[in-house]
């Protein structure tokens, strides 16, 4: 009896050990690959891809999403999203990148490429490159007529590349002054933006300076200024994308500007 005991103790110990070890539970978890760059190679890399929200939806339930960005089912978006995993979603830096998107597998897959945005996070350690798509992008991937054939295979293999993004014509860059803005405070979504699509630095111009202030990153496509002395407009705001290329939109935002709105600016890539 003794000796049994002991080897059932003995195995125990090993089943515990492996499963702290992880290796007992589910998938197992894969390393984000390098961060995807404005390099425009051309080139398709391997990505895996699922799809969230309603069948046929823009993603979130909001129509939002991590960079902050709002009514993503509306054009110029017409729900074409995507969440991106680390090296696309880049800590905020990767949002409103364009991306084009193909599966060849399951039989469902059309294998043409469909652009997608960015505009929201994927958490989720499934492979190196993630992407997890509304369901209208998600079926915009398939062969007319079986777009719910290829949504009900789940989790995917697909191909993806960095594309400038592309809007119509007369489409400018917006900016919105962000709820909780004051005089020492403000914060800017920016959004809308050709080429590179995403901004890697925005600066502030206030009335009367030939300063440019920097403004800091706050979340997603999100930035804003702090100061101890109120600010004074109207502002100018410059744009870097992701490329170094830089645009100014003077006075985009007027002196008598208010939280929660939309300004529209004059510039694009």
């Amino acid at each position: 009896m003794g000796s049994l005991s002991t080897t059932k103790v003995a195995v125990a110990v090993v089943v515990l050990a492996a499963l702290v070890a992880g290796g007992s539970c589910g998938p197992p978890k894969v390393p984000p690959g390098p961060n995807i760059t404005a390099s425009y190679s051309g080139k398709w890399l391997p990505a895996r891809a699922t799809w969230y929200g309603k069948p046929t939806g823009a993603g979130p339930d909001d129509n939002g999403g991590a960079c902050g960005i709002k009514e993503v089912n509306l054009p110029p978006y017409n729900g074409m999203i995507s969440c991106g995993n680390d090296p696309i979603f880049k800590d905020g830096r990767g949002c409103g990148s364009c991306f084009e998107v193909r599966c060849v597998k399951p039989e469902a897959c059309s294998q043409k490429p469909v652009t997608v945005f960015i505009t929201d996070m994927n958490y989720e350690p499934i492979a190196a490159y993630h992407f997890d798509l509304s369901g209208k992008a998600f079926g915009a991937m398939a062969k007319p007529g079986k777009e719910t054939d290829l949504r009900h295979a789940g989790i995917i293999d697909m191909e993806f590349r960095r594309v400038r993004c592309k809007y119509p014509g007369a489409q400018k860059i917006v900016f919105h002054v962000e709820k909780g803005s004051n005089p020492n405070y403000l914060a800017v979504l920016v959004k809308f933006v050709a080429d590179d699509g995403d901004v890697v630095q925005m600066d502030l111009q206030e009335k009367g300076s030939s300063e440019w202030k920097p403004l800091k990153e706050s979340w997603g496509a999100i930035w804003r200024m702090d100061t101890a002395k109120p600010l004074k407009g109207p502002f100018s705001i410059r744009v870097t994308s992701e490329s170094g290329k830089k645009l100014v939109a003077k006075d985009v935002i007027p002196a008598d500007w208010k939280p929660d709105t939309f300004y529209k600016s004059n510039v694009q890539f």
